[in-house]
Protein backbone atom coordinates (compact mmCIF):
# COMPACT_ATOMS: atom_id res chain seq x y z
CA UNK A 1 0.00 0.00 0.00
CA UNK A 2 0.92 3.66 -0.35
CA UNK A 3 0.17 6.25 2.30
CA UNK A 4 -1.41 8.87 0.05
CA UNK A 5 -3.90 11.47 1.19
CA UNK A 6 -4.88 12.92 4.55
CA UNK A 7 -4.72 10.42 7.42
CA UNK A 8 -6.30 11.47 10.69
CA UNK A 9 -4.88 10.12 13.97
CA UNK A 10 -8.22 9.80 15.73
CA UNK A 11 -8.75 11.45 19.10
CA UNK A 12 -10.22 9.52 22.01
CA UNK A 13 -13.06 11.40 23.74
CA UNK A 14 -12.95 10.82 27.49
CA UNK A 15 -15.69 11.55 29.97
CA UNK A 16 -14.98 13.72 33.00
CA UNK A 17 -14.33 10.56 35.03
CA UNK A 18 -11.68 9.64 32.40
CA UNK A 19 -13.61 6.66 31.04
CA UNK A 20 -13.68 6.30 27.25
CA UNK A 21 -16.87 7.59 25.65
CA UNK A 22 -17.36 4.79 23.13
CA UNK A 23 -20.40 6.40 21.49
CA UNK A 24 -18.54 9.67 20.97
CA UNK A 25 -15.50 7.83 19.60
CA UNK A 26 -17.71 6.07 17.06
CA UNK A 27 -19.14 9.46 16.06
CA UNK A 28 -15.62 10.84 15.55
CA UNK A 29 -14.71 7.95 13.26
CA UNK A 30 -17.95 8.24 11.29
CA UNK A 31 -17.45 11.97 10.78
CA UNK A 32 -13.91 11.43 9.53
CA UNK A 33 -14.97 8.85 6.96
CA UNK A 34 -18.06 10.72 5.78
CA UNK A 35 -16.11 13.97 5.41
CA UNK A 36 -13.46 12.35 3.23
CA UNK A 37 -10.40 11.33 5.25
CA UNK A 38 -8.26 9.02 3.13
CA UNK A 39 -7.19 6.93 6.11
CA UNK A 40 -7.17 6.82 9.92
CA UNK A 41 -4.67 6.04 12.65
CA UNK A 42 -6.02 4.14 15.65
CA UNK A 43 -3.85 4.18 18.76
CA UNK A 44 -1.68 7.16 17.86
CA UNK A 45 -0.37 9.77 20.26
CA UNK A 46 -3.23 12.11 19.28
CA UNK A 47 -5.48 9.31 20.49
CA UNK A 48 -3.64 9.38 23.87
CA UNK A 49 -2.45 5.78 23.64
CA UNK A 50 0.16 6.49 26.31
CA UNK A 51 -2.61 7.16 28.84
CA UNK A 52 -4.37 3.86 28.14
CA UNK A 53 -4.03 0.34 29.45
CA UNK A 54 -2.98 -2.47 27.07
CA UNK A 55 -6.54 -3.83 27.28
CA UNK A 56 -8.00 -0.48 26.20
CA UNK A 57 -5.58 -0.20 23.30
CA UNK A 58 -6.35 -3.70 22.06
CA UNK A 59 -10.08 -3.01 22.33
CA UNK A 60 -9.67 0.15 20.21
CA UNK A 61 -8.01 -1.84 17.44
CA UNK A 62 -10.90 -4.30 17.33
CA UNK A 63 -13.67 -1.74 17.70
CA UNK A 64 -12.03 0.68 15.28
CA UNK A 65 -11.87 -2.00 12.60
CA UNK A 66 -15.52 -2.82 13.16
CA UNK A 67 -16.57 0.84 12.89
CA UNK A 68 -14.40 1.61 9.86
CA UNK A 69 -15.78 -1.49 8.11
CA UNK A 70 -13.29 -1.43 5.25
CA UNK A 71 -14.27 2.03 4.02
CA UNK A 72 -10.78 3.48 4.48
CA UNK A 73 -7.45 1.91 5.49
CA UNK A 74 -6.35 2.29 9.08
CA UNK A 75 -2.95 2.08 10.71
CA UNK A 76 -2.35 0.76 14.20
CA UNK A 77 -0.18 2.84 16.48
CA UNK A 78 1.90 0.18 18.25
CA UNK A 79 4.38 2.19 20.29
CA UNK A 80 5.50 1.28 23.80
CA UNK A 81 8.61 1.25 25.99
CA UNK A 82 10.00 -2.13 24.91
CA UNK A 83 10.39 -4.04 21.66
CA UNK A 84 8.42 -6.98 23.05
CA UNK A 85 5.44 -4.80 23.93
CA UNK A 86 5.50 -3.18 20.48
CA UNK A 87 5.60 -6.57 18.78
CA UNK A 88 2.59 -7.70 20.82
CA UNK A 89 0.61 -4.59 19.86
CA UNK A 90 1.66 -5.02 16.22
CA UNK A 91 0.30 -8.57 16.12
CA UNK A 92 -2.90 -7.46 17.81
CA UNK A 93 -3.35 -4.62 15.31
CA UNK A 94 -2.73 -7.01 12.40
CA UNK A 95 -5.16 -9.56 13.76
CA UNK A 96 -7.78 -6.86 14.27
CA UNK A 97 -7.51 -5.87 10.60
CA UNK A 98 -4.99 -3.01 10.38
CA UNK A 99 -3.68 -2.21 6.90
CA UNK A 100 -0.35 -1.07 8.35
CA UNK A 101 1.53 0.10 11.42
CA UNK A 102 2.78 3.43 12.76
CA UNK A 103 6.10 3.05 14.58
CA UNK A 104 8.07 5.67 16.51
CA UNK A 105 11.21 5.25 18.60
CA UNK A 106 10.52 3.88 22.08
CA UNK A 107 10.60 6.75 24.58
CA UNK A 108 13.13 7.17 27.40
CA UNK A 109 15.64 4.46 26.42
CA UNK A 110 17.38 6.61 23.77
CA UNK A 111 18.51 3.74 21.49
CA UNK A 112 21.36 4.15 18.99
CA UNK A 113 20.44 4.19 15.31
CA UNK A 114 21.30 0.52 14.91
CA UNK A 115 19.42 -0.40 18.07
CA UNK A 116 16.42 1.52 16.78
CA UNK A 117 16.70 -0.24 13.41
CA UNK A 118 16.73 -3.62 15.14
CA UNK A 119 13.70 -2.57 17.18
CA UNK A 120 11.70 -1.58 14.09
CA UNK A 121 12.77 -4.64 12.11
CA UNK A 122 11.65 -6.90 14.96
CA UNK A 123 8.19 -5.29 14.87
CA UNK A 124 8.02 -5.73 11.09
CA UNK A 125 9.02 -9.37 11.44
CA UNK A 126 6.33 -9.96 14.06
CA UNK A 127 3.44 -8.54 12.01
CA UNK A 128 4.70 -8.41 8.40
CA UNK A 129 2.62 -5.32 7.57
CA UNK A 130 3.46 -2.09 5.71
CA UNK A 131 5.04 0.39 8.09
CA UNK A 132 4.92 4.15 8.42
CA UNK A 133 7.82 5.33 10.54
CA UNK A 134 7.21 8.27 12.86
CA UNK A 135 10.17 10.56 13.47
CA UNK A 136 9.43 12.83 16.42
CA UNK A 137 12.68 13.42 18.33
CA UNK A 138 11.04 16.14 20.42
CA UNK A 139 8.99 13.44 22.14
CA UNK A 140 11.21 10.36 21.86
CA UNK A 141 14.66 11.90 22.22
CA UNK A 142 15.88 9.99 19.15
CA UNK A 143 16.23 11.10 15.54
CA UNK A 144 15.77 8.53 12.77
CA UNK A 145 19.05 9.39 11.09
CA UNK A 146 20.72 8.35 7.84
CA UNK A 147 22.26 5.18 9.27
CA UNK A 148 18.87 4.06 10.54
CA UNK A 149 17.05 4.93 7.29
CA UNK A 150 19.68 3.15 5.19
CA UNK A 151 19.22 -0.02 7.25
CA UNK A 152 15.42 -0.20 7.41
CA UNK A 153 15.07 1.18 3.86
CA UNK A 154 16.31 -2.15 2.54
CA UNK A 155 13.10 -3.75 3.78
CA UNK A 156 10.18 -3.16 1.38
CA UNK A 157 7.64 -3.03 4.21
CA UNK A 158 9.07 0.27 5.42
CA UNK A 159 6.95 2.33 3.05
CA UNK A 160 6.95 5.84 4.50
CA UNK A 161 8.09 8.18 7.23
CA UNK A 162 5.95 10.70 9.04
CA UNK A 163 8.48 13.47 9.60
CA UNK A 164 7.66 15.59 12.65
CA UNK A 165 11.07 16.89 13.65
CA UNK A 166 10.32 20.43 12.44
CA UNK A 167 13.70 20.49 10.67
CA UNK A 168 13.12 21.35 7.01
CA UNK A 169 16.52 19.89 6.16
CA UNK A 170 15.09 16.47 7.04
CA UNK A 171 12.53 16.94 4.27
CA UNK A 172 15.36 17.60 1.81
CA UNK A 173 17.34 14.61 3.09
CA UNK A 174 14.50 12.10 2.79
CA UNK A 175 13.36 13.34 -0.61
CA UNK A 176 16.89 13.30 -2.01
CA UNK A 177 18.60 10.33 -0.36
CA UNK A 178 15.76 7.92 0.45
CA UNK A 179 13.24 8.09 -2.40
CA UNK A 180 12.14 4.51 -1.68
CA UNK A 181 10.62 5.75 1.59
CA UNK A 182 7.54 7.92 1.08
CA UNK A 183 7.87 11.39 2.58
CA UNK A 184 4.82 12.07 4.76
CA UNK A 185 4.03 15.35 6.45
CA UNK A 186 3.79 15.18 10.22
CA UNK A 187 4.31 18.88 10.95
CA UNK A 188 1.09 20.76 10.26
CA UNK A 189 2.81 24.14 10.09
CA UNK A 190 5.12 22.90 7.29
CA UNK A 191 2.60 21.10 5.11
CA UNK A 192 3.05 23.35 2.09
CA UNK A 193 6.81 22.74 2.14
CA UNK A 194 6.29 18.98 2.32
CA UNK A 195 3.95 19.04 -0.67
CA UNK A 196 6.41 21.18 -2.63
CA UNK A 197 9.03 18.49 -2.02
CA UNK A 198 6.80 15.75 -3.37
CA UNK A 199 4.99 14.43 -0.30
CA UNK A 200 1.62 12.90 -1.16
CA UNK A 201 0.67 11.91 2.38
CA UNK A 202 -0.17 13.93 5.49
CA UNK A 203 -0.89 12.58 8.96
CA UNK A 204 -2.61 15.52 10.59
CA UNK A 205 -3.73 15.73 14.18
CA UNK A 206 -5.51 18.97 13.34
CA UNK A 207 -7.63 17.09 10.78
CA UNK A 208 -9.72 15.96 13.73
CA UNK A 209 -11.17 19.46 13.85
CA UNK A 210 -10.40 21.01 10.40
CA UNK A 211 -10.56 18.03 8.06
CA UNK A 212 -12.36 19.93 5.29
CA UNK A 213 -9.65 22.59 5.27
CA UNK A 214 -6.89 19.97 5.31
CA UNK A 215 -8.50 18.24 2.34
CA UNK A 216 -8.71 21.57 0.51
CA UNK A 217 -4.95 22.08 0.95
CA UNK A 218 -4.22 18.53 -0.18
CA UNK A 219 -6.45 18.92 -3.22
CA UNK A 220 -4.80 22.21 -4.23
CA UNK A 221 -1.21 21.04 -3.83
CA UNK A 222 -1.19 17.33 -4.58
CA UNK A 223 -4.05 16.91 -7.04
CA UNK A 224 -4.26 20.30 -8.79
CA UNK A 225 -0.57 21.22 -8.39
CA UNK A 226 -1.76 24.77 -7.75
CA UNK A 227 0.78 25.98 -5.20
CA UNK A 228 -0.39 29.58 -5.44
CA UNK A 229 -3.79 28.49 -4.19
CA UNK A 230 -2.09 26.13 -1.76
CA UNK A 231 -0.09 28.98 -0.30
CA UNK A 232 -3.27 31.00 0.25
CA UNK A 233 -4.92 28.09 2.06
CA UNK A 234 -1.79 27.48 4.12
CA UNK A 235 -1.76 31.14 5.14
CA UNK A 236 -5.31 30.72 6.42
CA UNK A 237 -4.35 27.63 8.41
CA UNK A 238 -1.22 29.11 9.99
CA UNK A 239 -3.06 30.80 12.89
CA UNK A 240 -4.44 27.38 13.87
CA UNK A 241 -1.14 25.55 13.47
CA UNK A 242 0.58 28.27 15.50
CA UNK A 243 -1.84 27.81 18.39
CA UNK A 244 -1.60 24.03 18.16
CA UNK A 245 2.16 23.74 17.83
CA UNK A 246 3.18 26.55 20.18
CA UNK A 247 0.36 26.78 22.70
CA UNK A 248 1.55 23.78 24.71
CA UNK A 249 -1.92 22.21 24.77
CA UNK A 250 -2.20 20.48 21.40
CA UNK A 251 -4.78 17.87 22.34
CA UNK A 252 -6.85 20.21 24.46
CA UNK A 253 -7.01 22.69 21.56
CA UNK A 254 -7.99 20.02 19.03
CA UNK A 255 -10.72 18.64 21.27
CA UNK A 256 -12.01 22.12 22.07
CA UNK A 257 -12.18 22.98 18.36
CA UNK A 258 -14.16 19.79 17.76
CA UNK A 259 -16.63 20.77 20.46
CA UNK A 260 -17.05 24.24 18.94
CA UNK A 261 -18.33 22.56 15.78
CA UNK A 262 -20.70 20.16 17.48
CA UNK A 263 -18.29 17.23 17.27
CA UNK A 264 -17.40 15.20 20.36
CA UNK A 265 -14.00 16.02 21.77
CA UNK A 266 -14.25 15.18 25.41
CA UNK A 267 -11.75 15.61 28.19
CA UNK A 268 -8.07 14.61 28.30
CA UNK A 269 -6.61 12.12 30.74
CA UNK A 270 -4.28 13.22 33.49
CA UNK A 271 -1.55 14.31 33.85
CA UNK A 272 -2.80 16.72 31.18
CA UNK A 273 -5.10 19.45 32.38
CA UNK A 274 -7.78 21.61 30.73
CA UNK A 275 -6.70 24.64 28.70
CA UNK A 276 -6.82 28.23 29.95
CA UNK A 277 -9.51 30.67 28.77
CA UNK A 278 -7.06 32.82 26.80
CA UNK A 279 -5.78 29.85 24.81
CA UNK A 280 -9.39 28.81 24.16
CA UNK A 281 -10.10 32.28 22.78
CA UNK A 282 -7.05 32.10 20.51
CA UNK A 283 -8.14 28.71 19.20
CA UNK A 284 -11.70 29.91 18.61
CA UNK A 285 -10.50 32.95 16.66
CA UNK A 286 -8.00 30.92 14.62
CA UNK A 287 -10.66 28.35 13.75
CA UNK A 288 -13.00 31.07 12.52
CA UNK A 289 -10.28 32.64 10.36
CA UNK A 290 -9.30 29.33 8.82
CA UNK A 291 -12.79 28.15 8.01
CA UNK A 292 -14.10 31.42 6.58
CA UNK A 293 -10.97 32.12 4.54
CA UNK A 294 -10.69 28.63 3.05
CA UNK A 295 -14.42 28.63 2.24
CA UNK A 296 -13.99 31.96 0.41
CA UNK A 297 -11.02 30.63 -1.58
CA UNK A 298 -12.99 27.58 -2.63
CA UNK A 299 -16.03 29.69 -3.52
CA UNK A 300 -13.93 31.61 -6.04
CA UNK A 301 -13.69 28.50 -8.21
CA UNK A 302 -17.42 28.05 -8.76
CA UNK A 303 -18.03 31.21 -10.84
CA UNK A 304 -14.87 30.55 -12.86
CA UNK A 305 -15.97 27.00 -13.69
CA UNK A 306 -19.43 28.25 -14.62
CA UNK A 307 -17.92 30.82 -16.99
CA UNK A 308 -15.86 28.16 -18.73
CA UNK A 309 -18.93 25.96 -19.21
CA UNK A 310 -20.95 28.86 -20.66
CA UNK A 311 -18.14 29.67 -23.06
CA UNK A 312 -17.88 26.05 -24.20
CA UNK A 313 -21.61 25.62 -24.73
CA UNK A 314 -22.30 29.15 -25.93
Amino acid sequence: MTFEGVYTPVITPFREDESIDEKAWAEVIEYQIETGAHGLVIGGSTGEFYAMSPKERQAQFRKGHELIAGRVPWLGGVNAFTTGECCDFAVQARDAGAAGLLIAAPPYSIPTEMELAAHCLAIEHAAELPIMLYNYPGRTGVNMGEEFLARVGKNANFRGIKETSGDINRVHLIAREFPQIELICGADDQTLEFFLWGARGWVSGSANCILKECLALYEACVIQKDFVKGRRIMMALLPITTVLERGGKFLQCVKYACELQGLPGGAVRKPMRPMKKELARQMRDALHIAQTTVAAIQAEEAPAKGLVLRQVHG
